[in-house]
């Protein structure tokens, strides 16, 4: 296994990690095709990408980037690969570069991947990892309702 730190993602990379989002976030986050996603890519501040690999084949992707000044992340691990601390892993890894961490995390159970098997909300998982939720502080729109999480040490 091996996890690979990049600020730019090659083009087979972008493939992968568009595939694994589709795969593996709720089906309305989406992308319908490859330049959509590769906008998205393109529009993050100063990021920093984190890619866990077995041979060629993406495991995990995390992204660390500036948003209103503070830096945010993402992070994707694939269903065949959870539960095997990949997870952990890279947010380990997030967490020794980064003086803090924000995201967004659905807390409910309401979602559903693109093959229509349930969108479980990892929630506890970053409960678990030492962050904090910030009930207050909700993103809501038609494609996502989540709620802000942070880690400081």
């Amino acid at each position: 296994m091996e996890l690979i730190r990049t600020k730019s993602i090659k083009p087979y990379q972008r493939l992968q990690i568009f595939r694994l989002w589709n795969n593996e976030y709720p089906a309305q986050l989406g992308y319908s095709d490859l330049e959509g996603f590769e906008k998205y890519l393109a529009a993050l501040v100063n990021p920093i990408n984190f890619i866990l690999r077995q041979d060629k084949n993406l495991l995990a992707w995390a992204v660390a980037f500036d948003r209103e000044g503070e830096r945010w992340f993402a992070i994707i691990v694939g269903s065949g690969t959870q539960k095997k601390g990949h997870g952990t892993l890279l947010l380990n890894t997030l967490k020794s570069e980064e003086p803090s961490l924000c995201g967004w995390v659905t807390d409910h159970e309401r979602y559903v991947k693109s093959d229509g098997s349930p969108y479980p909300s990892p929630l506890g998982f970053y409960i678990k990892n030492g962050f904090k939720v910030l009930s207050d502080i909700r993103f809501e729109n038609e494609k996502l309702s989540a709620v802000k999480i942070i880690w400081k040490p």
